[in-house]
């Protein structure tokens, strides 16, 4: 038993273990995680869960967006992180150094309050929707009712960027909606929309299908788990999970996990596409301008 003066506080042993060379979140057995609220509440949460169970080595999550997701995880602020876009350099150089690691896919689905009574919307109606064009549900047919557009703050968060690219081939386009409908994160952009019957917005679909709303189709085609993996729901993009060079050994476990059988399972009862399970759907994308800058 070690006497006051000699016991080792918690920061001291960090930095003892930093010396040695031993990474702290292996000590404590834990290991941070944060980014992508889409990818947290797709299947983080289930793939932590059950990591835990088989290793013992606990994973505790936090959201901040896919740009902490990178930049944190490049900073050693966090040991991993989830990112729901490609590196951007160009807006900060920090990016050079992340490492991305395809885990899955996921598309960018349009929602609505839930009983909402459209179902589909063409991929221009959604283009005017974004532009201002569109600004009552009476020019889509419905009631006489202002259009509330629902986005995420910022050009540069996964969905945000992911949108711009895709229906405008524009990564500097400005939204044109009201500022009390700019939300900062996907989190509150979804309760937003289970609130507002007038409400709409772009999110992830793995993250939507677990919320109280309508999903809509776009021009016929709903972004089912088929339609995604086939590559005939167009918009889509891959979830990574983010390390470093000097990342723990625990890390690259858990990311060799994710991508494993097992892994894959839980993503596809969490209804979200492996990203093994349908490899050939990144080179499409390079259509629409997705690639590391």
């Amino acid at each position: 038993m070690l006497n006051r003066s000699q016991r080792i506080t918690a920061p001291l042993l960090a930095i003892l273990l930093f010396v040695a060379g031993i990474p702290a979140a292996l000590a404590s057995n834990t290991l941070t995680w944060a980014g992508c609220g889409i990818t947290k509440k797709a299947f983080m949460a289930e793939l932590a869960k059950a990591y835990e169970k088989k290793t013992g080595v606990k994973i505790k999550l936090e959201g901040g967006g896919a740009t902490r997701g990178i930049r944190d995880t490049v900073k050693h602020q966090v040991d991993m992180g989830g990112s729901c876009r490609m590196t951007l350099p160009s807006t900060d150089r920090s990016e050079l150094y992340a490492q991305l690691n395809p885990v899955a896919w996921d598309a960018l689905a349009v929602i609505a309050y839930k009983s909402n009574p459209i179902s589909n919307l063409t991929g221009e109606q959604i283009k005017d929707i974004y532009a201002g064009k569109i600004t009552n549900w009476q020019q889509l047919g419905q009631q006489d009712a202002p259009i509330h557009l629902y986005i995420r703050r910022g050009k540069i968060s996964g969905v945000g960027y992911a949108i711009r690219q895709y229906i405008f081939k524009d990564s500097n386009k400005d939204f044109v909606t009201d500022p009390q409908y700019v939300m900062r994160s996907s989190g509150p952009l979804e309760q937003a929309i289970e609130k507002d019957p007038n409400g709409i917005a772009i999110t992830g679909v793995s993250s939507a299908r677990k919320r109280k709303v309508k999903i809509l189709s776009i021009d016929g085609k709903s972004p089912s788990f088929e339609n995604v993996r086939d590559g005939k729901y167009v918009f889509y993009r891959p979830l990574y999970l983010v390390s470093n060079s000097s990342s723990p050994a625990e890390v690259k476990n858990f990311i060799k996990f994710a991508m494993s059988k097992e892994g894959r399972a839980i993503l596809r009862k969490n209804g979200t596409v492996p990203y093994q399970d349908a490899p050939k759907l990144m080179s499409k994308m390079l259509i629409y301008g997705f690639g590391v800058e």
